[in-house]
């Protein structure tokens, strides 16, 4: 297998009327989608004129998620696009920008989007480029796929095309688009459905939007499995009483949401109103998992599995994981485990030696045909990280370089600590602001907390949810951590601020203390 459309092939063949996808309004079974995705590409051909395709071309989608995105997206994939989705809630300037670089063959958008879509500045090209979802899926639903036509593309596919390119927000704010191929996502969905035994009998809620890479395990994992992927609307994370109803009336079996998501949950009581006790397996990554919050998602499902996944967008979703075996104290740090098959997962020290001793920290890195392609059309920033091992001196290895900082414990299990970024120097000790922010959360009376450092007073900020006051957390973090580690200032925060992949904004944290 080498391309995404003949998992969807397969799988239309193997589960026919079983329903694939869905979301509040609409639903669609493995056959449907097939036969929809050739007819939408057979239309979509048409508006741009066969002599015009360019294969490896840019699909960009203006819009929110939907099982008619998916649709087109399946579409895209037929005429060898790959997608990119724009979140339609970040500035008119950034949305502009990534549009300028991907400098798309069609823009997708629908009839609430478009408006909005209309005003920002754009080439002629791409301005000729924008197709109103709802106008093609009418066309495309009447036509006849041209299967001969399709087949004369697909004869040039090979596994490292483009499946899809996602613009990072970066623990740095500074936004890089990741293109990720065919052949990582088929080798990485295989392993994941199996280590985690999905399967055509599960249901799987899919939280993230469509331009994070948590979304790809939903996609593929549904379509490689026969399992139906229920796309849950963005703002259903601002209700927790309308996620409950939707998690529970969909009778959801599996959770792969980011920390963000699953604190949500439990700091707002959503268990507390309706536990969906169908879930079976919850997983979770992009940030430290609080314990206490992961606790009250195991007081009200204590039967299911929960995971530690870990991994940037540069090594297709997630390179290690670590099924929780154990009860955990609220200032332990959740490990992030072990490596994916064929994933080869090391540290590396300042000096670029191999760290194999236990609580040695080092930098994670990465290699295997997992590794994305690069970042898209930044070949200066892609050398930067994607480089040769320099552990290899035999033949030609290339490794991504994180810049997340971990350690192993005496068992050999990986935890992750810090970013590089957040490490840094004060009173002249090394201190990883995780540390401060894991003693924080332990305390009762804290739900979520980050420390930021002030580098220009010298100062480390702490900010944080929950219900304590700030005299009294002060109290409680002098009694866990050492003076050099100590805040030199609280504060109280009704809600943290997220960027667009649902992980806390450090860059508007840093905003508020200059």
């Amino acid at each position: 297998m080498i391309n995404i459309i003949e998992m969807l092939e397969k799988s239309a063949e193997v589960y026919g009327d079983k329903t694939a996808y869905s979301d509040p309004y609409k639903e669609i079974s493995f056959k449907d989608l097939l036969d929809m995705a050739k007819k939408t590409a057979t239309q979509l051909a048409y508006i741009k004129g066969r002599d015009c395709l360019k294969p490896e071309s840019a699909m960009t989608f203006y819009m929110e998620k939907s099982v008619d995105a998916l649709i087109v997206m399946f579409a895209g994939m037929y005429l060898g696009d790959f997608y990119s989705f724009i979140d339609i809630r970040q500035t008119k300037n950034r949305a502009e920008s990534i549009i300028s670089v991907l400098d798309p063959e069609f823009i997708i958008t629908d009839e609430i989007n478009y408006s909005i879509l209309n005003d920002l500045s754009l080439s002629d090209k791409n301005r000729k480029g924008i197709v109103l979802i709802e106008d093609l899926l009418k066309e495309a639903k009447n036509k006849k796929a041209d299967e001969e036509f399709l087949a004369g593309i697909r004869k040039d596919f090979y596994d490292k095309m483009p499946l899809y390119v996602n613009f990072t927000s970066g623990s740095t704010g500074v936004p890089k688009g990741v293109v990720v191929g065919h052949a990582s996502v088929i080798e990485f969905i295989n392993e994941f459905t199996s280590v985690f035994t999905i399967t055509d009998e599960d249901v799987l809620a899919n939280q993230a939007p469509f331009d994070f890479d948590v979304s790809v395990k939903d996609i593929y994992s549904g379509l490689k499995t026969g399992a139906r992927v229920a796309l849950i609307p963005r703002e259903y994370f601002s209700n927790p009483s309308v996620l409950m109803d939707y998690l529970y009336d969909n009778r959801v079996t599996v959770l792969i949401w980011a920390v963000s998501a699953m604190c949500f949950v439990s700091i707002m009581n959503g268990l507390e109103y309706k536990t969906p006790e169908t879930i079976k397996k919850v997983m979770f990554s992009g940030e430290l998992m609080p314990v206490k919050q992961l606790n009250k998602w195991k007081k009200y499902l204590p039967d299911a599995m929960y995971v530690n996944l870990y991994g940037p967008t540069e090594i297709t979703c997630n390179c290690t994981y670590h099924i929780i075996d154990r009860e955990y104290e609220k200032d332990e740090i959740i490990p992030i485990g072990i490596p994916f098959r064929n994933e080869k997962v090391f540290l590396l020290d300042d000096e670029d030696k191999e760290i194999i001793t236990h609580g040695i920290e080092g930098e994670i890195c990465v290699s295997g045909s997992c590794l994305a392609l690069g970042y898209y059309r930044e070949p200066e920033k892609t050398s930067k990280v994607f480089v040769q091992n320099p552990l290899n001196n035999r033949f030609a290895e290339t490794i991504y370089r994180t810049g997340d900082l971990g350690k192993y414990d005496d068992t050999g299990m990986l935890f992750y600590t810090s970013r590089k970024d957040f490490q840094i120097k004060h009173m002249g000790q090394r201190i990883e602001l995780s540390d401060i922010d894991v003693s924080a959360m332990s305390v009762d009376g804290v739900s979520r907390a980050c420390s930021i450092y002030d580098s220009k007073h010298k100062k480390i900020i702490l900010f944080y949810t929950g219900d304590i006051d700030k005299e009294n957390l002060s109290l409680c973090i002098k009694e866990k951590l050492p003076p050099f580690m100590l805040p030199s200032k609280t504060i109280k925060l009704e809600d943290f601020p997220l960027n667009k992949n649902g992980k806390i904004d450090r860059g508007i944290l840093e905003q508020q203390i200059k």
